[in-house]
């Protein structure tokens, strides 16, 4: 039973955090971490990435265009594109750390001590890689509420709202914090060899005595 709820929690784990790298990845890319609804032409709405900014228009789809320069960038964006990749790059690592540490893998099965500790490792890993996830994303976030809210700006002048990729980057976060909480319990919990039950067959003894007077001859026997 211990093994099979540890390896459980290794499987629910490592695929936890291969959701959240996904995510996270997709959400470096999407262009829709701001959106814009202009009031005086409803068919026209502004989005904005990390990379780019669009417009979509139902007549004519969508069109984008690449930032020019990254020192031009808001310092919310610069920030959120490097924290973004050193998400990425930590949610490879953590996978491939976690996977030599899969009890199901037979990769270095002799040697349990070196693979808890790539286990622990990777799911270090993963929490940091949650945690740089969520910042970049929060920090756009509050930007944004602080601009839509803000009294200086006239009101004619059209504010940014939520982009969909801000919830996908929450969402890929808590997943990869709960995955790396995942493998952190199983790496905790009772070790495999411990929890496998040997059974020995019963030894059976014949007293010598009975032997020696069983092999002599039926003459002799009384």
């Amino acid at each position: 039973m211990a093994l099979m709820s540890r390896t459980t929690l290794q499987l629910a784990g490592i695929l936890l955090c291969l959701l959240g790298w996904v995510l996270s990845c997709l959400t470096t890319y999407l262009p829709l971490w701001k959106s814009l609804n202009l009031e005086l032409n409803e068919l026209e709405i502004w989005t904005m990435g990390l990379w780019q900014a669009c417009v979509f228009q139902e007549e004519g789809g969508m069109q984008c265009k690449e930032f020019d320069s990254f020192l031009a960038l808001p310092p919310e964006l610069k920030i959120s594109r490097i924290l973004m990749f050193t998400s990425d790059g930590l949610g490879v690592s953590g996978l491939l750390l976690s996977g030599l540490g899969l009890d199901c893998l037979k990769i270095g099965e002799q040697q349990q001590r070196l693979k808890r500790r790539f286990l622990f490792l990777g799911g270090i890993i993963f929490w940091v890689s949650g945690i740089t996830a969520i910042v970049p994303v929060s920090w756009v976030a509050h930007t944004t509420v602080q601009e839509f809210w803000d009294e200086s700006i006239p009101d004619i002048v059209p504010r940014w709202d939520f982009g969909e990729a801000l919830f996908v980057g929450w969402f890929a976060g808590f997943c990869l914090i709960l995955g790396g909480s995942l493998l952190l319990c199983a790496v905790c919990s009772t070790d495999t060899q411990s929890s496998l039950v040997h059974y020995t067959a019963p030894e059976v003894r014949v007293p010598c005595q009975r032997l020696e007077r069983d092999n002599r001859p039926k003459s002799l026997r009384i």
